[in-house]
């Protein structure tokens, strides 16, 4: 129990150092909305989708074959 104490006494000492999500955390997240983003607009403007989803009109019968 002793050698815990001292450990956390020492650690509480210790000057607070920045770890990775510090330093580059920020960066990091507004890469990937910059990528989704840009993934994005390319496919609601370059993919060719039609964005009509309703078959009403669309929809016509064929001929009856027997």
């Amino acid at each position: 129990a002793r050698g815990i104490q001292h450990t956390s006494v020492r650690q509480a000492h210790r000057k607070y150092e920045p770890n990775f999500h510090d330093k580059y955390g920020n960066m990091v997240l507004v890469g990937g909305a910059l990528a989704f983003t840009a993934v994005w607009a390319y496919v609601l403007t370059q993919a060719g989708m039609e964005w009509g989803l309703s078959p009403v009109g669309r929809v016509t019968p064929k001929e009856w074959k027997e």
